[in-house]
């Protein structure tokens, strides 16, 4: 019987170097696009069929497609932060957790960019949420000064008013001549809340036009039309991105733009968003740089990682991080990938991407998170689950917080109440073993744990192995029996501190995005 392998692929060795640069071209400009909860594969290029997203399309058309991107955590804050620093969260201390205090340490690369003569800007939401501010007390923009100022009437309700594309606008006309820029265009989309319906009657959308609904959840009507509310939101993102490579266009600007479209974590639906499985870290990605980028058109299965971002940047703009103030980056840029001609596997060394979590929303006791680290290596996830006695989304009574309120929730919650079904309940807010793994190209939707099964033995102790060397390689403070750590740290919004005592004793407080059928009335067994 052959042993399972962690991959088999022929694959090219990454013999191209970053310094090997195909001549000094100008620094060019980068537009950093960012939605908020879009899982792989939902955009058109990845050939999903219910979302229309002619503006990712072009970028990975016209430049590249990748397959196997990451975030080292699936949760706004935490995902962001590894962008703007290079870092792993495990490497960042308080921003290793949602709603954090940032660091005063961590310099972020926008403002090193801001420094180095280019010019910095956002719009939509940036890094978010929690607090950030110097040693002085006073506010930093991480990713940049704010251009907000024009809004305009959203498509649907839950649909930020805000005008991105015409900000983008303001923002290069504020540009002084000759600089190049740094913008980071932060969609609210397709974060919650969503009009119910809004893709059917705004967007013109069937439900038969949905060609599969992921195992964990209910095939019907209502989980159908919340992921049509789901897509609608990801095209008004798609739109204004369409908008910005336009205005880039006209103005000559666009090829000398390295352009990246992306999402901080996956989508905002049960078992996804602030867990790490598949779908929770797994995200969209192309990249389009018509003067950098050889042999354009190339989809490339090489493991990125949101980590990469950074460490890209800075290159391109000739700027050295370290010496610049920041941390050291624990990412590796991307133009190795953008100078080759190959696609496919470009770089035989890029064949894995650690991740995990600690601290997201309130609803534990004691502020607990659910703390998971975790490797992806050819066609394999191993998680570990560090305190399995803890609820993964959440205490059951108050309302699994780690998972945002929505349609698709509810009827999962009804579903186990009234007794129609326990397996959607087990999966998405169940309690969960110490260890898991699984073939993630056979079982995307990760329902068949091979952590306990013999076969699997030394695959996993394998990956296990690995993991933990490099988790402590880069001092990750849980590998040396500080994981508490991540616990003990403030939240930076104060009304959410011992949310879990506060609530229990009967103190009315808001709590998120969740739904009054979120609660449960009943204590609920494991």
């Amino acid at each position: 019987m052959l042993k399972p392998q962690i991959g088999g692929l022929l694959v090219t060795v990454c013999l191209c170097s970053a310094s090997a640069w195909c001549g000094e071209a100008t620094r060019p400009n980068i537009l950093f696009c960012i939605a908020d909860d879009a899982s792989f594969p939902h955009m058109g290029a990845y050939g999903c069929t219910w979302v229309e997203t002619p503006g990712f399309d072009r970028v990975a058309n016209e430049g590249i497609l990748f397959t196997r991107c990451y975030t080292p955590n699936a949760k706004c804050a935490p995902s962001r932060s590894c962008i703007l620093t290079g870092r792993n969260s495990w490497q960042l201390e308080e921003a290793a957790n949602h709603i954090p205090h940032f660091p005063v340490k961590f310099k972020t690369y926008a403002e090193t960019l801001a420094e180095h003569d280019y010019h910095v800007g956002y719009t939509g939401k940036g890094w978010a949420p929690g607090k950030a501010v110097d040693g002085d007390g006073k506010p930093r923009e991480l990713a940049g000064p704010p251009y907000q100022e024009k809004t305009t009437k959203p498509p649907a309700k839950g649909i930020s008013p805000r005008d991105y594309a015409t900000n983008f606008e303001l923002f290069l006309k504020a540009r002084p001549e000759g600089k190049p820029f740094c913008f980071w265009y932060g969609g609210h989309e397709p974060h919650r809340a969503y009009e119910y319906r809004a893709g059917v009657r705004y967007g013109g959308k069937k439900l038969e036009q949905i060609d599969r609904v992921f195992k964990f959840w209910p095939d019907n009507e209502t989980v159908r039309t919340d992921l049509l509310d789901y897509a609608f939101e990801i095209e008004h993102f798609d739109q204004h991105l369409q908008k910005m490579l336009d205005t880039l266009e006209k103005a000559g600007e666009l090829d000398n733009t390295l352009v990246i479209v992306t999402a901080d974590n996956g989508m905002p639906f049960p078992r996804i968003k602030g867990q790490e499985y598949e779908y929770s870290n797994h995200l969209p990605l192309a990249v389009m740089w018509k003067n950098g980028i050889k042999n354009p058109g190339r989809t490339v299965r090489d493991f990125v990682n949101f980590i990469d971002f950074a460490p890209t940047f800075l290159e391109l703009a000739g700027v050295d991080g370290v010496k610049a103030g920041m941390q050291p980056i624990q990412g590796r840029s991307l133009t190795e990938i953008f100078h080759s001609e190959s696609d496919g596997v470009v770089c035989a060394d890029r064949d894995h991407v650690l991740i995990g979590k600690e601290r997201h929303d309130v609803g534990r006791p004691h502020d607990a998170g659910y703390p998971i680290r975790g490797i992806v290596k050819g066609d394999y996830l191993y998680l570990r689950n560090f305190e399995p006695s803890r609820w993964p989304a959440g205490n059951p009574e108050t309302g699994y917080l780690n998972c945002d309120g929505s349609p698709t929730k509810t009827q999962i919650l009804d579903m186990r109440r009234n007794g129609t079904d326990l397996r959607f309940w087990t999966w998405s807010f169940g309690k969960r073993p110490g260890e898991q793994m699984f073939n993630v190209v056979n079982d995307p939707e990760c329902m068949n744990n091979l952590a306990g099964d013999p076969a699997f033995r030394d695959l996993k102790e394998t990956l296990n192995k690995q993991m933990v060397a490099e988790l402590r390689e880069q001092q990750d403070p849980r590998m040396f029996g500080r994981g508490h750590i991540f616990d003990e740290y403030e939240y930076a919004d104060p009304s959410t501190a011992g949310f879990y005592e506060r609530f229990m004793k009967g103190e009315k407080i808001k709590a998120g995005w969740v739904e009054p059928t979120d609660f449960e009335e009943e204590p609920v067994e494991e």
